[in-house]
């Protein structure tokens, strides 16, 4: 049996290194079980449990969800999204309210609110987005991970799109390669900030620190980031500014740890505060005031480019007031969204 491999580089932004396995089957498997030749390929994991990743679809047979029983013909690629927890707890539907801005047979487009986990992971094994999808939709257990194909931040409020058939999720994917899905988002920050600019730096683990992510790390990823100044604020004397970011590439904290780089934290970010001032103290914020507020792409199936646009949640405009700004200072499509609800 072939070793489990390193994943490729190319894969999709949403999946981290340590996130899968990678397992080349030889071509003299024929006819073997799926559960019984991942028992043999990976004996460090029980084969019950391998087989309840296999159902509750963390396992895919070159690109797609099959059975435990499935029979093998040799050479396929085999990827498997390790579960911590026992997917009954992890994968179990749970009634829990979505904003969905967009819903038809292929995709759905939610606006997640802040301290909503995507995915269940270490200390977040329930009351997810992946639990709430299951339960108003079904039919994405079928999907890998529920048909979720990029993430935000638990604290990052926004748009996000989830596929609902494996063509949706294979064009998404694909998308997201090639870099074509259009993401900009809002972010307030601390500073005197340029007009605009863009940070190209890598992203990756900080090696002295393992839940953070650093910028310029020679083991990183490429990424890219530009911004537009919307605004400018000021809060207890310390200067701040209101940015528009776009993401060109989708690594994980990479507006937060790209903007710190360049000494304008984002405001409220417990985590990347470098140069964060001592006003920051008296902000009455908790979270990293961060929301993805447009998302665009190709329709899977109808090939049109689709746009949409989600005002920022109650405490980011609470917060627009708290820097001396106003809902004029925000993008021409969210400012007309908001004198549109406030009508």
């Amino acid at each position: 049996m072939a070793l489990p491999e390193t994943p490729d580089s190319n894969l999709i932004d949403y999946i981290d290194e340590e996130d899968f396995i990678t397992v080349e089957i030889p071509l003299e498997v024929n006819g073997e079980r799926l559960d019984k030749v991942l028992a043999s390929c990976l004996p460090d994991y029980s084969r019950n449990r391998l087989k309840a990743w296999v159902e509750a679809g963390a396992v895919m047979v070159d690109g797609k969800v099959t059975k435990a029983r499935h029979l093998l013909r040799g050479g396929e690629s085999i990827k498997v999204f390790p579960q911590e927890l026992p997917e009954q707890f992890a994968f179990s539907p749970e009634e829990i309210g979505l904003d969905v801005v967009y819903e038809d047979e292929s995709i759905i487009v939610v606006n997640k609110p802040p301290g909503l986990v995507v995915h269940p992971a270490a200390g977040n094994w329930t009351g997810t987005l992946l639990n709430a999808l299951l339960f108003r939709y079904p039919e994405l257990k079928n999907l890998p991970r529920a048909g979720i194909v990029h993430r935000l931040d638990k604290d990052t409020s926004g748009l996000m799109v989830v596929a609902r058939t494996a063509h949706a999720q294979t064009a998404l994917v694909r998308q997201l390669q090639d870099r074509t899905v259009g993401r900009r988002y809002l972010a307030w920050v601390w500073g005197e900030t340029p007009s605009q600019g863009k940070v190209l730096a890598t992203v990756g683990r900080d090696q002295r620190d393992r839940l953070r992510m650093a910028a310029g790390s020679a083991q990183g990823k490429p990424a890219a980031t530009s911004f537009r100044r919307l605004a400018k604020g000021i809060f207890d004397s310390s200067p701040s500014a209101l940015l528009e970011c776009r993401l060109e590439t989708g690594r994980t904290h990479q507006i937060r740890v790209h903007l710190e780089s360049l000494g304008f934290p984002i405001m409220g970010d417990p985590v990347y505060r470098k140069k964060t001032p001592g006003a920051a103290k008296n902000l009455p914020f908790a979270r990293q005031a961060l929301h993805a507020y447009s998302l665009s792409l190709q329709h899977p199936v109808s090939m049109n480019t689709m746009t949409w646009f989600r005002l920022p949640p109650e405490d980011l405009m609470t917060l627009l007031h708290l820097v001396g700004m106003t809902p004029e200072d925000l993008p021409t499509e969210a400012a007309t969204l908001h004198s549109i609800d406030s009508q």
